[in-house]
This record gives structure tokens, C-alpha cells and sequence, in this order.
């Protein structure tokens, strides 16, 4: 939806609002005389209309305000404007602490010729009181300009015109715009009554602007079809036409009222006004916040410079990526190989755990394998070896046998053991003997490289002894246990 657009054209007499609601709604135009509240008028004709606006731009007529052009020496910034507001003095008839001006700069005819700037000025009240019209509907101004040089805004894409008079006529009056490649360099209002007084001030003003070759003169606004064909513009070398207007512009121009098409066309120049006019009577401090080129270009730099940042970490994490790719492919290749390599250190690892216990017992002062092969031959096949520990001191193992206490003179006469007890009573389980035997060393078990000779065999058992009651004088019958040692 396009934002609904208001322009308000003041006169001494009566104002003309000009709304544009959009491009389903018809175009607005309001009528209202200065001495009957016209604020509040406004506000009820906004409110019945049920129009919304909030900002709406302001164009003062051209009686209401001074325009000059003045010549200036060669200056910029602060300076430029204190020189024109010295310049100016000279021509308001008004104390210089209630101008209200602002000016552009103009093009130079030629290298080294003075500055030009056209220069527009008003006494403070005109300014104020047309903001004052503003506070009853509470609407904010948008700009504060001159109406008639809104009015190359209604121009379309024609071929550019270097210099032309635009001759608008609103309200008995005629407002002269002279235009040098579709930009102001002047403005006049002239009381031209008929054809013959307009061809004269026509002329008149092209003499004070000092231009010779005007190559056209616009007409439009109140009975402009009488003035166009009119004889008075015979003598003069321009073509007098109507203003090639944008077709859009012709659109919004046929819904005006026809009684009052001048100060219509007018204030629907002020409604399509540029955001950022080239004169602007508001106070700084009103202004609504726009962007300037300037503004903008910087903008886009900044912009331009953030996407090449990010264009650039972007690139050197896809960068990045792709070296990762790769170097997982390398890897992944490499795998087997260290896989492989992975194993044979496993291996050897283990290798070495097994060398150093093998390392560890040749050394150690007790040798386990002269004393379990001396075990193994003297102890009866019917005896059952459940545990074995050997240490410096001796050894003590547990277990089960059919007669416990004939261990005894057996593993006395063992080479290796001496001091042969029982360490707990000897209990009944079943058909077997429990049994508890503690041993001393008589002395340390050479390596099995050592052992050179048989030992003897065992004497022979001696007739089996009675064993000793159980702890409540049963005889359980335990099956020897799992993994027992023969």
C-alpha cells in the first residue's frame, strides 16, 4: 500500500489541502478559508473522511515570501551562510532577527564567475503561523516550502528543455517559474490580468534573469486555454504550450474541482514534493529524519565493506572445510596401516609385560617351580590341593586329603620344607579330610636349571590317624570342590 501523501497550499485568503490516499481511493481536495479555524475545520474533514494522515507538507504562496538571487564570492560552510544572511538584510523588509531563509546554490555560467544562490525568506510569523494551522488536527509538517516551485514535479520524461518560463495562474494571480534544465533559478508573481499584460511581464522577467534564448513558455492553472492561443505571445521567439505533464499527474489533475484547478495543481505539487526539498523553511528542530546521498553512500560502503568481511571469513572457512575433507580422506586411507601398527604395539606390550614377570621370578629368592614339582610328586594322588602360598619365610597350603595327617612325615622329608604343622584342626567332609599345613623353608629351591637329580621318593605313608571331631562332632560329606588341586 503506497502511504497516503497530503500537501497544503497557503494563501492570505483560504488554504487548499490536496490528500492522496492511495491507488483505490480518489484523490482529496479541501477548500478551507484562513479566518474560520481552519485547524479545526481540517481536523473534522480528516475525521469524516476517515483519513489518517500524519505528516502533511506545507507550500506557502509566492506573495508570502522574498526570492533572490544573489552573487556572492567564492565560499563554502558556515561562512557561505553568514554572508548570505549579511546579503540578505538588504533586501526583506524586515529586522534581520525575524528572517527565516534558507538557499541553494546555483550553476556557474562560467569558470571563475561569482557564486550564485538562489535565496528564499520569510518573516518568522508567516512560518509560525502556518505551523500553528497544524496543532488542532495534530499533524506533523513534513517540509515548508514554495508551492509554485513544487510544480516540475507534475513534469513527465520528455526531452530536456535547457531554459523555460512557467506561467501558473491560481487565484487572479500569475506565478512565473524559471526553469534552467528543469531546475528553479527564479520565481516572480505578476498581476496579469489578460494575455498582453502576461507577455509583458514575460518579458520583463527574462530580462532580469539576462537570458536570451528561453526556448519555451508553459501555461497552466486558471483559464490557461485562453492565454496559450492568445496573440500577445506572437512577438516572442519562445513556443507557448501546456506543460508536458507526467501521465499520472494528468490522472490526479482531472479529479480537482475545476473552479479552483490553480490552487489545486498547486498544492498537489506540494503533496508530491521531493522527501528532501532543496529549500526547506522548517526549523532544524522540526525536520523530519531523512537520508541524504551522502548518508546513503556511506551506508552502502559500510554495507559493501560488512558482505566482503563475511564474503571472506565465508571463504576461509569453506577453505578450511576442504583441507578437513582432505585430511580425513589421508587419514581414513591410513587407517589399516595404523590399525596395524596399533596391534603389533599391543602385542609387544604385552610381550614385554610377560618378559619382565619372567624377569621378575628368575630373580626373586623363592622358586615356585623346584617346590610345586616337589609337591606334585610327594603328595598322594587322593589329596586335593585347594591353595598355595609361598613367601621368604615358607609355605602354607589348604586342602583335602583321605588321611591329612600323614602330609606331614611326607612333606618333612621334602628337601625344601621343615617345621611341618597344622595351622587349624583338621575337620571331616565326607570321606575326605580337611586340613591346614604350614612349612618353613630348610632351604631356598635352586632354578629348575639346577635341579640335576631325582629327589628321593617319599617314605611310606604311615598307618592313617584318627582325625579329630568336627567342630560340633558330625562328619559332613562335601564332594571336592571345583577347581581343587591335585
Amino acid at each position: 500500500m503506497m502511504p497516503i501523501r497530503a500537501g497544503l497550499y497557503l494563501r492570505d485568503e483560504r488554504l487548499t489541502v490536496v490528500i492522496l490516499p492511495g491507488r483505490r481511493r480518489p484523490l482529496q481536495c479541501l477548500a478551507l478559508d484562513s479566518g474560520d479555524l481552519p485547524g479545526t475545520r481540517l481536523k473534522s474533514e480528516l475525521e469524516t473522511r476517515q483519513l489518517k494522515v500524519r505528516r502533511i507538507r506545507i507550500g506557502l504562496a509566492r506573495p508570502l515570501l522574498t526570492v533572490k538571487t544573489l552573487e556572492l564570492p567564492p565560499t563554502r560552510g558556515a561562512q557561505l551562510s553568514e554572508m548570505v544572511a549579511f546579503e540578505l538584510e538588504r533586501h526583506v523588509p524586515f529586522p534581520p532577527e525575524d528572517i527565516r531563509f534558507d538557499f541553494t546554490a546555483l550553476p556557474r555560467a562560467a569558470k571563475g564567475s561569482p557564486l550564485r544562490v538562489l535565496v528564499v525568506a520569510c518573516e518568522r510569523r508567516t512560518v509560525e503561523g502556518a505551523l500553528r494551522l497544524l496543532e488542532e488536527p495534530r499533524l506533523k509538517p513534513a517540509a515548508l516550502t514554495v508551492a509554485c516551485h513544487g510544480l516540475p514535479q507534475l513534469l513527465g520524461r520528455v526531452p530536456k528543455v535547457r531554459r523555460a518560463v512557467w506561467a501558473h495562474r491560481a487565484g487572479g494571480a500569475t506565478d512565473l517559474v524559471c526553469l534552467n534544465q528543469g531546475r528553479v533559478e527564479l520565481s516572480r508573481t505578476v498581476p496579469a490580468k489578460d494575455a498582453d499584460e502576461l507577455a509583458t511581464e514575460i518579458v520583463t522577467t527574462l530580462r532580469v534573469i539576462d537570458w536570451n534564448d528561453c526556448e519555451t513558455i508553459w501555461v497552466s492553472g486558471d483559464d490557461a486555454p485562453d492565454f496559450i492561443g492568445a496573440a500577445a505571445f506572437a512577438d516572442l521567439a519562445a513556443q507557448v504550450s501546456a506543460p508536458p505533464l507526467k501521465p499520472a499527474a494528468q490522472a490526479l489533475i482531472r479529479q480537482l474541482p475545476d473552479e479552483d484547478i490553480g490552487a489545486g495543481m498547486l498544492a498537489l505539487a506540494v503533496a508530491l514534493g521531493s522527501r528532501r526539498p532543496t529549500l526547506d523553511l522548517l526549523p532544524q528542530d522540526v525536520r523530519p529524519r531523512t537520508v541524504s546521498t551522502g548518508q546513503l553512500v556511506t551506508a552502502g560502503a559500510v554495507l559493501l565493506t560488512i558482505l566482503l568481511g563475511v564474503g571472506v571469513i565465508v571463504g576461509q572457512g569453506y577453505k578450511q572445510h576442504r583441507y578437513a575433507e582432505r585430511l580425513t580422506r589421508a587419514i581414513r586411507a591410513l587407517d589399516p596401516e595404523v590399525r596395524s601398527v596399533e596391534g603389533l604395539s599391543s602385542e609387544l606390550a604385552q610381550k614385554k609385560r610377560l618378559l619382565e614377570t619372567i624377569q621378575s621370578i628368575q630373580h626373586s629368592d623363592v622358586r615356585a617351580l623346584p617346590v610345586l614339582k616337589e609337591l606334585t610328586e610327594r603328595i598322594p594322588p587322593e589329596a586335593w590341593l585347594r591353595t598355595l602360598n609361598m613367601d621368604k619365610q615358607g609355605i602354607e597350603i589348604t586342602g583335602q586329603a583321605s588321611a591329612a595327617n600323614q602330609l606331614i612325615p611326607l612333606l618333612e622329608d621334602s628337601p625344601y620344607l621343615t617345621s611341618v604343622e597344622f595351622t587349624a584342626p583338621v575337620t571331616k567332609a565326607g570321606d575326605k579330610e580337611q586340613f591346614r599345613i604350614k612349612a618353613a623353608w630348610k632351604s631356598v629351591p635352586a632354578k629348575p636349571a639346577d635341579v640335576g637329580a631325582k629327589p628321593q621318593p617319599p617314605p611310606p605313608p604311615a598307618a592313617p590317624a584318627t582325625p579329630p571331631p568336627g567342630p560340633r562332632g558330625g562328619t559332613p560329606k562335601p564332594s571336592p570342590p571345583a577347581g581343587a588341586t591335585k
